[in-house]
This record gives C-alpha cells, structure tokens and sequence, in this order.
C-alpha cells in the first residue's frame, strides 16, 4: 500500500493492540456480532459497506501536510494513556461524542474530513443502495411491476450517524471520494530517503557479517596452516 500507508496502519494496529490490551477486547466486535447474526437469518446478505481502507489511508496521508503526519505519528507512537470500560460507556454519550468530534476538527481538519466524513458518504450511499425497493418476477411483460421495501439493518460507528442523516436525502456521488491523489513531492522524498536508509542500513550489515565471517575463517587453525604452506612456497 505504499510506505506512507504502511506506515499509518502498522501505527493503528499498535493503537488498536493498546486498547485491546486495555479493555480485554479487540475494537469491531459489533461487526463480527452482527455477521454472527445475519448468517441466522434465512436468505440474508451481509454486505461490507465501508470504504477500502487503503483508498482512506491514501487519501487521509495526501491530505495532510508533512508536519502534520509527523504529529500525528508521533501522537500514535506514544500513545500509552489508561483506557477504562467506563470511558468507552462515556464515549456513547451523544454530547461528548460531538465534542471529541471537534476537537479532532480542530486539530485535524483534513484527516476529519477524509476518514469522517467521506466515509459518511460512502456509508450513506451504500445503505441507500441497499435498501432500494426489491422487484418482484413478473409472469410477463404485459404484467405491472411490482416492489416490496428493502429491509436493511446497517451497523456504524456511532460517530458516522449524525453524517449518515444528514446525507441521507442528498444525491450522493462517490467517484471522487474513491480516486486516490497522486504523491506529492514531499512525499516522494520522503520514500526515498526511506528506501534508501533501509537499504543502506541492509548492505551495511551485509558488509559487516561477510567481514567477521572471513576473519573468523581465516583464524581457524586449517586456514593459518594453508596461509603458512603458501607463504614457504619458493619460486623455481
């Protein structure tokens, strides 16, 4: 997915560990319940309606600039602040919920708008997919059409609902929230310093082991006998 991108996830799968350390859970058990329960019912479908992350991630990085994901990188490093089942059940409070929303708008507006409300969105316009009226077969073409509603149960993060409301009556278009920008220039420096430095540090080490394996070899008492053999040879 690209260095940049790579780098974010593996920072929010350390973030993702710490609360699961935390709480004795992994974060999505809402997901995995509610694929429990629609394998239950009959003829049900179970659809994954989040944007691919990869295209959020590539979009959330080009938003921001280099200072910016140097913050936040070094805010998920260092991430180490206690996480209580209490401070979850308080996080479901519609008011401090909205605040905590706001808080990450001010400090970054940019990576709000590409991993909320995009994905607000996205996830309104494949619920609205999805519970478009369903036709029902027709004898022949002479015979009206007929539709029975769509039931549908969507399952989000309680921060994406008040963004799913009120794009719910809008016509939505996804295609431009679905192209990932190209890399800027920073960014391309950036990799290849990366690049660079790991491959530096790889032939480096490389260097290294060949050096103290032949030193070990040659210090073996069979190379010191063949080195003493060569050195008493005499021209003819």
């Amino acid at each position: 997915n690209g260095v940049m991108s790579g780098l974010m996830q593996m920072l929010l799968l350390k973030v993702s560990a710490h609360i699961t350390e935390q709480l004795g859970m992994a974060p999505g058990g809402e997901f995995r319940e509610a694929f429990k329960e629609a394998s239950k019912v009959p003829f049900c479908k179970f659809h994954l309606g989040d944007r691919p992350i990869p295209v959020t991630f590539k979009r959330a990085i080009a938003a921001l600039s280099f200072w910016q994901k140097v913050k936040l990188a070094w805010g998920l490093c260092f991430l180490s602040d206690p996480i209580s089942k209490d401070d979850v059940e308080k996080c479901k409070q519609k008011d401090l919920l909205e605040q905590m929303m706001a808080e990450m708008i001010g400090e970054f507006p940019d990576l709000h708008r590409t991993i909320v409300s995009e994905r607000d969105v996205y996830l309104t316009y494949m619920l609205k997919q999805a519970a478009k009226q369903i036709e029902l077969p027709r004898a022949s073409e002479a015979e009206p059409r007929q539709y029975i509603p769509s039931v549908v149960v969507g399952v989000v993060g309680m921060g994406h609902v008040p963004g799913i409301e009120k794009n719910w009556k809008s016509d939505l278009n996804i295609q431009e929230i679905m192209s990932v920008p190209p890399p800027s220039a920073s960014s391309k420096i950036f990799r290849f310093v990366v690049k660079a430095t790991v491959f530096g540090l790889v032939g480096y080490g490389c260097y290294r082991v060949a050096q103290r394996t032949v030193r070990f070899l040659l210090s073996t008492p069979a190379a010191q006998s063949y080195l003493q053999k060569l050195t008493e040879v005499r021209p003819v």
